[in-house]
């Protein structure tokens, strides 16, 4: 069998993924009596259609990157995180912690904290599951997922008894300081003379997301680490036989992949909630494994499966709001994307490497 191209394995397998889950979608909303067209139209009027609704895509999309190259990074060294929740959570209390206990007088010294402090909690989170699969053979997958409801009630804990604002009884923070407040994206691109809405929550943790895809690339494609992670993740004896410290690496690859998760706290808690509250992580964290998926471990394809999240995120609340749809249905047309492009690319991906081995002798003869 040949082996697909790598543009055709990063962008055609989940674009014809997607084909499919839409025309299914379609199917299901002209089965409850409604039209296709018109909720398309809808959900991509609403997400796209001005930068006000943009703004929110964008904002979606940004939690999406970072918990989506968290995932990436991890499966690269073959290895299935699934704690991007938990990680994410306690990343939102390394930012609340950076943004209320020092008084920063610009928002550029407290982002840098919150980077620093929210990586480092969410790669704390994930050190005691990294250590029992290096060195007690214990399965990532079920202590991730157990550490997921650890952080829930950690941070259920802390909030209602620690961090909550005397006199309050919402389970969240005192708000940040406005000095802490991260700029919109809207005034970012104003100061270049482009016109954008700030009257939604999107802010520079777009443009950080961005760029912490490229140093992602960079990492798994230019660097001797990054080397280790893939050779590890494709074939673990060989890569020991070839020096590779199976513990060392282990543990590097889930703390990379906890810190990416944590950053995500600078989008949701300190650039757009201004406070931690309960739930800031949204479920961004299980959404960035079929986002990790759909996008074929490689950053430039989790950018653009991130993207296309943030719309169906955006477009499905627009649709709620402006149709009959119920919201049951709506959930269940973004679970077939989920379906098909994150759990089902086999499926596409076994025919097409058929017809390229067909192109491909076709072409010798």
């Amino acid at each position: 069998m040949t082996k697909l191209p790598r543009w055709a394995d990063v962008v055609l397998v989940p674009l014809i993924c997607l084909i499919i889950a839409f025309a299914f979608s379609a199917i299901l909303i002209a089965a409850i009596g409604q039209s296709p067209a018109h909720a398309i139209w809808i959900m991509i009027d609403g997400s796209l259609g001005s930068t006000y609704g943009l703004g929110y895509t964008l904002y979606f999309a940004t939690n999406f990157i970072f918990t989506g190259l968290a995932v990436s990074i991890a499966f690269q060294a073959s290895l299935f995180n699934i704690g991007g929740e938990g990680q994410a959570t306690l990343g939102g209390l390394g930012t609340a912690l950076a943004c209320l206990l020092i008084p920063w007088p610009h928002w550029s010294l407290a982002l840098m904290a919150s980077i620093l402090a929210s990586a480092a909690f969410g790669a704390a989170w994930a050190l005691l599951p990294a250590w029992l699969q290096a060195r007690r053979g214990s399965h990532i997958v079920i202590t991730t997922m157990m550490f997921n409801f650890i952080a829930y009630a950690l941070m259920n804990y802390v909030l209602v008894n620690i961090l909550r604002p005397q006199g309050s009884m919402d389970p969240a923070t005192a708000r940040f300081p406005v000095t802490v407040n991260l700029p919109k994206l809207g005034d970012i691109l104003g100061v270049v003379g482009i016109p954008f809405s700030s009257k939604n929550p999107a802010n520079i943790s777009f443009l950080i997301a961005i760029a912490l895809a490229f140093a992602v690339w960079v990492l798994l494609w230019h660097t001797r680490l990054g080397y280790a992670l893939r050779a590890f993740g494709k074939q673990e004896k060989a890569a020991i036989y070839a020096g590779i410290d199976p513990v060392r690496i282990t543990i590097y690859a889930l703390l990379l992949s906890g810190g990416i998760s944590g950053l995500m706290a600078i989008n949701a808690v300190q650039g757009a909630a201004h406070r931690l509250v309960l739930n800031s992580v949204e479920g961004a964290g299980f959404i960035g494994i079929a986002v990790a998926l759909m996008g074929r471990n490689h950053p430039f394809g989790i950018v653009l499966a991130s993207l296309l999240f943030g719309f169906l995120y955006q477009g499905g609340t627009q649709l709620a709001l402006g149709t009959t749809i119920p919201r049951e249905v709506i959930t269940v047309l973004q679970a077939l994307v989920i379906l098909f492009t994150g759990a089902l690319p086999y499926m596409v991906q076994r025919p097409l490497e058929a017809l390229f081995a067909r192109l491909a002798r076709k072409e010798a003869a």
